[in-house]
């Protein structure tokens, strides 16, 4: 792809394309199965970031945005606090993330759509919208970060690369929509979000810190930036997707390939057409995406054959070669701090099977810090399975063997994890989900109300009555 011509016409390059189809989408052009889906992503994203409110991550940073100020025009969850948009959208998404429990999309590169919902919900407060802006908002977010994590050949994470490079492209789409951008301007805020934010899949690897959540909430404040500076007539490179030295330019010299028509083809316009936003997972489990096949295996096959933590000599865990990398290196073996935790499949699966359960109980620090689990985590063997190699994206096939120390073994294999749209979270489910999270942030007759406010978003008006219930 090298040695594209930056003298192309403005409409020639593929970030006006998606500048066009995002200023033309209205709420009436959405599907109602599209509309229910942003609801309940929306629903499940602020559970996420009620709980999310009370991590030290959220904590740190909420103390030094005090600190440097901002216009008092947003709210950022659970605390309350006002700021401006860009820091709102941050702090928000952060809140959203911090759990590693918001939805998930993962193709050639993983996805989580929800991170770049405060890129739209910080406009809408803003200015004022209505409920309906926000789902709209909301769907052309996932549509563009879906598409986006599915266009490489191999994904940027093949590359060590992270989504959050994706992220940078998606935000700024759906903040200048929500601004009422014009397509040209559209275009120039996706060129100055882009440019500057390529991540490093650092983040991700090894023992992980606070970046590994911080990274895609950075590049969703990076998207309403570039839109609030597009709109006052801030210019950036048109190219930066497909032109000369442009992100996929760039990722080709190395052998990448990417399919540019998969991000304009079949464009949702209408409402009897197929949005992506319903083909996202939600979690079950506050862990890693990849954890989750394995850890419903092994809890499935522990439950069916009545073992006892006490009983085990061995648990095999048999995954795709990334969930073995990312997921079962050394460092994984002995985590120190929540995000090394919750992307470690030995302690996942240890603590599973030592308390019954893995919810967000089985991650604060000093559950972490126990060395009762040490010798269980030994128990896990994460080895790659090149037979499941084939069968992902599609699906997330995995196998647990749990050897007895008598010599008796079990085993489980589960290739579509619980939240996969193909085995959907229900309103109810994420209630009780909403619920374990929010209580102890807004209380539970609170928690009540958020529910049957968002479900009936589309018939607000003004997003006002939201921001005092989302605060503790």
């Amino acid at each position: 792809m090298g040695g594209h011509d930056t003298r192309r016409a403005s409409d020639d390059f593929i970030s006006w394309k998606l500048a066009q189809w995002a200023s033309n989408l209205t709420y009436e052009s959405l599907s109602e199965q599209a509309v229910q889906a942003a609801k309940l992503f929306l629903f499940d994203s602020f559970g996420c970031a009620l709980g999310g409110s009370l991590q030290h991550d959220v904590q740190i940073m909420l103390e030094h945005f005090k600190q440097m100020g901002g216009a008092p025009i947003c709210t950022v969850f659970g605390s309350g606090f006002k700021t401006d948009p860009v820091s709102a959208a941050l702090l928000n998404a952060l809140c959203i993330r911090a759990m590693d429990y918001n939805d998930i999309y993962w193709k050639a590169d993983p996805a989580h759509p929800s991170d770049l919902i405060p890129a739209a919900l910080s406009i809408c407060e803003m200015n004022h919208l209505t409920g309906r802006d926000l789902i709209l908002g909301t769907a052309i977010a996932y549509e563009m970060e879906m598409r986006l994590a599915e266009f490489g050949n191999p994904g940027v994470r093949e590359y060590g690369w992270h989504h959050a490079t994706l992220t940078a492209i998606a935000s700024p789409i759906a903040a200048g929509r929500m601004l009422g951008l014009s397509v040209e301007q559209i275009q120039q805020a996706v060129g100055i979000s882009t440019s500057p934010s390529m991540c490093l899949g650092a983040v991700t690897a090894g023992r992980l810190t606070n970046m590994k959540n911080t990274v895609d909430p950075m590049a969703t404040r990076c998207g309403v930036e570039a839109a609030l500076l597009a709109g006052r007539g801030y210019s950036g490179p048109e190219h930066s997707i497909d032109g000369k030295e442009s992100f996929t330019d760039c990722f080709s010299k190395f052998g990448g390939s990417f399919d540019l028509d998969l991000l304009t083809q079949d464009l949702p316009t209408g409402p009897g057409d197929h949005y992506r936003i319903i083909d996202c997972g939600m979690k079950s489990f506050p862990i890693e995406a990849l954890s989750h096949a394995p850890l419903t295996a092994m809890m499935k096959c522990v439950a069916e054959n009545d073992i006892s933590a006490t009983d085990v000599a061995e648990i095999k865990v048999e995954v795709i070669a990334r969930a073995a990398d990312i997921l079962g290196d050394p460092a994984k073996y002995r985590p120190t701090s929540k995000e090394t935790a919750d992307h470690s499949l030995p302690y996942s699966l240890a603590v599973g099977l030592a308390d019954g359960m893995v919810t967000p109980l089985q991650f604060k620090q000093e559950r972490i810090d126990d060395p009762a689990l040490l010798p269980i985590m030994d128990m896990v063997k994460v080895v790659p399975n090149e037979e499941f190699e084939s069968l992902f994206p599609k699906f997330q096939p995995s196998r647990v063997t749990v050897t007895l120390k008598d010599g008796r073994a079990f085993d489980k294999r589960v290739d579509v994890p619980k939240g996969d749209p193909r085995d959907p979270m229900t309103e109810d489910e994420i209630a009780v989900k909403f619920n374990a999270l929010g209580r102890e942030v807004v209380g539970e007759q609170t928690c009540s109300d958020l529910r049957a406010w968002i479900m009936a978003l589309e018939q607000h008006d003004r997003l006002d009555d939201l921001f005092p219930l989302m605060t503790g």
